[in-house]
């Protein structure tokens, strides 16, 4: 069975330093929000990886949605950081570690 998750790395921006504390409880409600509707599998920040805030490990049904979350993250839209999305293909006891 094909499982797939998707992970999306945010990047600090140029601006990033100027992050406001709304912008952060804005970060943190979306999180809530991805939890409470069972589609965040993980997420956390970097420590001593220069450049990068953090990441969110997605559990959607498709890349386009996982695409649509990633715009609406407020880090994001506010311009304090950018992302990539990486498509995650999930290996395990379940499927033989793909084997």
């Amino acid at each position: 069975m094909d499982k797939t998750m998707y992970l999306m790395l945010l990047e600090k921006s140029k601006t990033y330093n100027r992050l406001t504390k709304q912008a952060v409880t804005q970060h943190v409600e979306n999180i809530r929000m991805l939890d409470d509707s069972g589609k965040l599998e993980l997420c956390g920040v970097f420590k001593g990886w220069p450049g990068m805030a953090g990441m969110y490990i997605l559990k959607t049904g498709s890349r386009e949605e996982a695409e649509a979350l990633c715009e609406q993250e407020p880090l994001v839209v506010g311009g304090y950081a950018t992302y990539k999305l990486a498509t995650l293909q999930i290996a395990d006891q379940e499927n033989n570690y793909l084997l």
